[in-house]
């Protein structure tokens, strides 16, 4: 893959820059592909710590990934609507979206393989039909493409913003402002790989987020999020850097968890989109799932 360049503000590193193009790869990763001379700078072969500058082209050669087989499994799973191209799946907290390193099974991508009889094929075998993702302790509407047209269209509509999607979340502390938008850039967190986190724009993705306040309790706040990106992490990222975390969000949430929550209070409620054959508006919605209701009955 060749990456431009577009905007560097002060001195930057290459391997610096590179951490927030290349998912899943840390800087001592990046060092070995640039001595195995996989990354090139202006098709030359440089050290980690040369400076990146506007126009430059850098040329990445990822290796092949270890080919593992994932096999279906069944696995119930909670069709909300089906037809021969997409699903829409309300899926629940705890599950993992699709196959990662040392998680290979129980996940919803083993599940797809076991009931669906066809998924698209455009994000490879590790995540065959998956066009966005939700966190493992993330609930909610995801679509899922069951071949590489409806894949492709419904990609570009998520891109576009054509496709709507909308999350509840119950927040700590009272949120003041009935209605905002949320405007940074996110990107991987420099002290902790796993993690994200609000950076300067020129290392960092845009990401943006709008609000509304559904509800105030004496501590704690119902929000509405509409994701007009979708960045890793936004909302759970966004709702940190207002000073609002995600109740019982194990990563971004110092606060003690208080409900004796498995995850983040935080569901995908709604989602609306073209038929990519059809054509036809589709929206559907997603009633909070119980643990969530509870908390909420507990606060009233």
């Amino acid at each position: 893959m060749e990456i431009k360049v577009e905007s560097v503000t002060k001195k930057t590193r290459l391997d610096v820059y590179l951490l927030d193009k290349l998912e899943n790869q840390s800087r001592s990763s990046i060092k070995k592909l640039l001595d195995m001379g996989n990354i090139t700078l202006n098709n030359k072969k440089v050290k980690a710590g040369a400076e990146v500058k506007e126009g430059d082209v850098i040329s990445v050669e990822l290796p092949k990934p270890v080919s593992t087989d994932i096999l279906p499994e069944n696995i119930p799973l909670n069709i909300v609507y089906q037809d021969e191209d997409l699903l829409v799946i309300d899926k629940p907290q705890g599950m993992v979206v699709h196959p990662a390193s040392g998680n290979y099974s129980g996940t919803l991508v083993n599940a797809l393989l076991y009931n669906v009889d066809s998924l698209s094929s455009i994000n490879g075998n590790n995540r065959p039909g998956i066009v966005h993702r939700l966190d493992k302790d993330t609930s909610g509407l995801m679509l899922v493409a069951k071949n590489d047209v409806a894949h492709r269209s419904l990609a570009k509509q998520i891109s576009s913003k054509a496709c709507i999607r909308e999350y509840l979340a119950l927040l700590e502390g009272v949120v003041k402002k009935p209605e905002g938008e949320i405007v940074t850039h996110i990107g991987r967190d420099p002290k902790d790989r796993k993690k994200m986190a609000v950076l300067p724009n020129f290392l960092g993705r845009e990401a943006i987020t709008h609000y509304w306040v559904e509800k105030n309790y004496s501590h704690y706040t119902l929000v509405r999020f509409r994701l007009k990106t979708g960045r890793t992490h936004q909302i759970r990222v966004h709702s940190k850097h207002i000073g609002h975390a995600v109740v019982g969000d194990p990563v971004y949430n110092k606060k003690p968890n208080k409900f004796n929550l498995k995850g983040q209070l935080l569901h995908s409620c709604f989602i609306s989109f073209t038929h990519p054959r059809t054509k036809e508006v589709l929206s559907f919605t997603s009633e909070l799932p119980n643990y969530f209701l509870q908390t909420l009955q507990k606060l009233d």
